[in-house]
């Protein structure tokens, strides 16, 4: 059992019983064929569709797929996130992330975000330099820096603390 939320608007659950595909409890009748990675022909009630996966996240179990002009966004749960939205634990996945550490001895170059500044994941903290190479240390998640331990010329360890959030 899969359900898919579509663009935040529409709710389906997809199923297989004996090798059939069952959407919202009908039988799919149509044909789905692979034609590379990225790309599908879809033929459904006797209409034709090619649909493209622009992307996808396996992790948060999302993706976006583009059907003609149009770009649909899905998100799916299975039989398991449902059981420990049931049972309350679907938030435990969103481990708090308290600090930074280096992840190689290196020379720290420049800091690029200061205490009390919130940074998005993927964004940018300090600039490493380790074996001759400037490593850009990206925020891991969504976080507040409470104090920076680290100056620009500063040598670290592996695993030193670097940043502490909040």
């Amino acid at each position: 059992m899969l359900k898919i939320k579509v663009n935040n608007k529409f709710n389906f659950e997809r199923s297989s019983e004996l090798n059939q595909i069952v959407i919202n409890g009908l039988p799919f009748h149509g044909d789905i064929l692979k034609i590379n990675s990225r790309s599908f022909h879809v033929l459904y009630n006797n209409k034709s569709f090619n649909a493209e996966l622009i992307d996808f996240d396996k992790e948060q179990k999302t993706c976006s797929v583009k059907v003609g002009n149009t770009i649909y966004s899905m998100q799916m749960t299975d039989q398991f996130d449902e059981l420990l939205h049931q049972l309350g634990m679907d938030n435990l996945t969103t481990a708090k992330i308290s600090e930074i550490k280096a992840p190689m001895p290196g020379l720290v170059l420049r800091i690029l975000a200061s205490e009390g500044q919130e940074v998005q994941k993927g964004g940018n903290l300090l600039v490493l330099e380790a074996m001759k190479m400037e490593n850009i240390i990206k925020a891991p998640a969504n976080v507040m820096i409470k104090s920076v331990k680290i100056n620009p010329g500063d040598k670290v360890e592996k695993n030193q603390v670097m940043m502490i959030f909040s």
